[in-house]
């Protein structure tokens, strides 16, 4: 039985896997790219639709590279976009209590994923456990609360506090960025190597895209129910929001910056 309830803040509805269904390494794991190298054995953990995972497949090949997710949801996506990568394999698994010997991968990845944990010391212990003497962990978060974005609006500013609550109702963390490096050290482990990188939307393309996003999943996302249930906020003050964020992708001016933080460490020697 899971001693850990966590919740997942976004739910898995179309408008939260059309974000993850953009992620590549290129995009979301480039700090990691010196790692992947050919023939190391890789687990990523919490890997959603599988779009970096099987990016990360395609670099370490023929190594072999297994993605986990709590619920069986994504994994279909995930296997279905994996076709004719044969080293990439998908499963049901638990962060907290990996069905992996010690020392089993080379890489164990997670993104976004502690931020939405109600124990990430526990979970990057666990992932710690089960890499290789001389492997990495490696984790990317957001910092929900160093966002910003131009023009101002107070509508965009509730769908920021509205989301901090649902997130911490939820007994997770959404600045989890800058807690990284704290939580690795807490977790044991050594040769912590802190970073930082964004994603920028401010091309007309990629403003209607990621502000077209956030207008669909605010209200038709897990969040919405949350947010309702939790008395965050009120459908029409949801609405409101999901205005505000088609609005900004239609403002020449729109620009919107999501810091993250990093960490790379490495087991402590025994």
């Amino acid at each position: 039985m899971r001693a850990h309830r966590d919740t997942y803040t976004h739910g898995h509805a179309e408008s939260v896997l059309r974000s993850h269904t953009v992620r590549t390494v290129a995009n979301s794991a480039a700090y990691l790219v010196e790692h992947l190298r050919p023939g190391a054995a890789v687990l990523d953990v919490g890997c959603g639709p599988g779009t970096i995972t099987v990016d990360i497949a395609r670099l370490v090949a023929p190594g072999p590279v297994l993605g986990i997710e709590p619920v069986p949801g994504p994994l279909e996506q995930a296997r279905g976009r994996a076709a004719g990568v044969d080293n990439a394999t998908f499963a049901l698994g638990d962060v907290y209590a990996l069905d992996h010997a010690e020392g089993s991968f080379d890489v164990v990845h997670a993104h976004q994923v502690l931020q939405h944990l109600t124990d990430p010391v526990a979970a990057l212990r666990e992932m710690l456990r089960v890499c290789r003497p001389g492997g990495v962990v490696a984790a990317r978060d957001a910092d929900y609360a160093a966002m910003t974005w131009y023009p101002a609006d107070p509508r965009l500013d509730r769908w920021l506090a509205v989301y901090r609550a649902v997130a911490h109702g939820n007994g997770a963390e959404p600045d989890a960025g800058r807690r990284l490096l704290a939580w690795a050290r807490a977790a044991g482990a050594a040769e912590v190597v802190p970073t930082a990188s964004v994603w920028c939307y401010a091309t007309p393309e990629d403003r209607r895209w990621w502000g077209g996003m956030w207008a669909d999943r605010i209200l038709t996302s897990a969040i919405t129910e949350q947010a309702v249930a939790g008395g965050h906020s009120d459908e029409a003050e949801l609405r409101d929001i999901s205005l505000a964020w088609r609005e900004w992708a239609a403002h020449e001016d729109g620009w919107f910056l999501v810091p993250h933080g990093e960490v790379r460490c490495r087991p402590a020697p025994a």
